[in-house]
């Protein structure tokens, strides 16, 4: 929310201080940088140095650990919409980028869950309806001025845009669509925890320290033929931690997590991959699965800082332009996903789309 904080955190596993500084930009609706110029979007200084940092203690794998809050004493964000935070090495080059979304409410979206209105979709998709309430804001024309988006668990590759209101009903947008806002339920994700990282604990079969610690999971059947199975998970994200440490920024360790996955599933031409918020949603080199002829199995591994970490297998071409979430793990209506609702809003001559609404709904209060 607009006025709330941010944290981000890193580790250089270099372990040696190098100076880094961060960079804010605004970005428009479609994720294009917008018109504005920093001063517009930001009290203080858009770049900075970021002088909060520490060297590990007492780990195998030296690392430097840096951390920025935002709003700081140089930097305040003063107006919604989506922005990327870029980091900058000392040579001013880009070392990665994470985007995220500021809201300031002003509407009220209310959001329910769905199974499939489509019968032979009915057991394997959610379908989401929502509202946008706005008694308190003059919109002279919804149709162009709002534009929505929605996500499954935070996933920026779910993005749906740009769907239009369905109904008006005074100060009421209805978005009751059947097809458009269809999203496979996929399966409850996977998980690992890494907290007692010497010891094999649940799904993990051994650990053997070289260099640093491994880490080998037991191997993951294909669940696309299988039974539902509930149980909790985070959605996909992670939570670094540890036990017998007092700070687990600078104290825990890192571990080669190593995958095996049996799958008989046509992929065709597809690539696997292992999938979570661990890389941000990324479909990149280091978590894609190889076919190993000896064992018959994928496999791939990841250096991975302790901790719980959710996670699933999914497909995706060489372009990476369709992810598939069902083909290995399967789709049930059952499963429990978190979506979200934002609305955007740019009145007829502004020069930047504003968010002006957020909303949330989870699949266990499932609507039939």
């Amino acid at each position: 929310p607009l006025g709330g904080s941010i944290i981000l955190e890193f580790d250089d596993l270099n372990g040696d201080q190098h100076q880094y500084n961060y960079k804010i930009e605004h970005y428009n609706y479609e994720w294009q940088p917008s018109n504005l110029i920093s001063t517009e979007y930001i009290n203080g200084y858009a770049s900075d140095w970021i002088r909060n940092y520490d060297n590990s203690f007492n780990t195998l794998q030296p690392y430097s650990h840096y951390r920025v809050t935002f709003p700081n004493e140089n930097t305040t964000i003063k107006i919604s919409g989506n922005y990327v935070l870029s980091v900058l090495d000392e040579y001013n080059e880009v070392v990665f980028t994470r985007p995220f979304i500021v809201y300031d409410s002003k509407v009220d979206v209310g959001v329910s869950v769905h199974r499939s209105r489509n019968i032979a979709d009915l057991n394997t998709k959610h379908t989401l309806q929502f509202s946008v309430n706005y008694p308190n804001l003059n919109i002279n024309n919804p149709g162009q001025e709002i534009k929505i988006v929605t996500y499954q668990n935070d996933d920026w590759n779910t993005r749906i845009d740009n769907i239009k209101p369905q109904f008006y009903r005074g100060t009421q947008l209805l978005y009751k669509y059947v097809d458009q806002l269809s999203y496979w339920a996929g399966n409850e994700y996977l998980f690992f925890d890494t907290k007692q990282i010497r010891t094999a604990t649940n799904n993990i079969a051994r650990v053997d320290l070289k260099d640093l610690f491994n880490t080998y999971l037991y191997v993951h059947e294909s669940r696309a033929n299988k039974p539902y199975t509930n149980y909790p998970d985070i959605d996909g994200n992670f939570v670094i931690r540890s036990i017998d440490i007092d700070n687990t920024a600078t104290e825990a360790d890192y571990t080669w997590v190593h995958f095996k996955l049996e799958s008989f599933a046509d992929i065709g031409t597809d690539n696997i991959y292992i999938y979570g918020d661990f890389n941000d949603w990324q479909l990149t080199d280091n978590n894609k699965l190889t076919y190993d002829e000896n064992l018959k199995l994928y496999t791939g591994k990841l250096l991975l800082k302790q901790g719980f970490y959710n996670y699933n297998y999914v497909t995706a071409k060489n372009n990476k332009s369709s992810i598939n979430n069902h083909i290995i793990e399967g789709s049930f209506y059952q499963t429990e996903n978190n979506y979200t609702v934002l609305v955007y809003y740019k009145p007829f001559g502004s020069r930047y789309d504003q968010v002006i609404g957020y909303g949330t709904a989870n699949s266990e209060n499932l609507r039939n």
